[in-house]
């Protein structure tokens, strides 16, 4: 695929602070705790959850402790995207925007936190033939890969791509978010 438009990264990644956008430094915090352990427990995926989307974040708190830290240490093993979504996403009140935070907060250089702001300036740059506002372990993958090209042609990582390309969003949209 040849990259059609893309944006000022430095630009919207500056304005990124002024979203409100999940916050890269406590990510990358509780990435490291799941590289140590090689699982999460409920808790820690909770407070990742809760970063990423404060509104159904609640809904992890129902999962089993056992079951996550099962689930989460199978997905760290695993070396496909798509079923490590499968499984994150068959947590309560983990869906594949979260999932993607956590893949982002295990390896940045190669994922972004995705959700409608991030599809939606991608569809703006051509890349997308509609909006959309919910999303499947696919469509992370279409938008991991163009996501991944820009950050290989830029000297930022895929997940400031994803962040730069959220306050794109945040500057450009007219009218509500949903």
């Amino acid at each position: 695929m040849k990259i059609i438009k893309t944006i000022d990264y430095e630009k919207y990644l500056k304005e990124y602070d002024n979203t409100s956008g999940l916050y890269p430094g406590a990510l990358a915090e509780l990435g490291e705790k799941y590289h140590q352990k090689s699982y999460l427990s409920r808790e820690e995926l909770y407070e990742l959850a809760h970063l990423n989307s404060t509104r159904s974040s609640y809904h992890v708190k129902k999962n089993p402790e056992d079951r996550v830290e099962k689930l989460t240490g199978i997905a760290y093993q695993i070396d496909d995207t798509f079923a490590r979504l499968a499984l994150y996403s068959s947590l309560m009140g983990i869906g594949i925007p979260t999932a993607s935070a956590i893949l982002t907060s295990l390896d940045p250089e190669n994922h972004c936190v995705i959700d409608t702001r991030v599809w939606a300036t991608l569809w703006r740059l051509g890349y997308f033939e509609k909006e959309k506002e919910s999303f499947k372990a696919d469509d992370y993958l279409k938008i991991i890969d163009i996501v991944r090209k820009m950050a290989a042609e830029s000297k930022y990582n895929s997940a400031q791509v994803g962040y730069a390309l959220f306050a794109y969003d945040v500057v450009h949209r007219e009218g509500n978010l949903h």
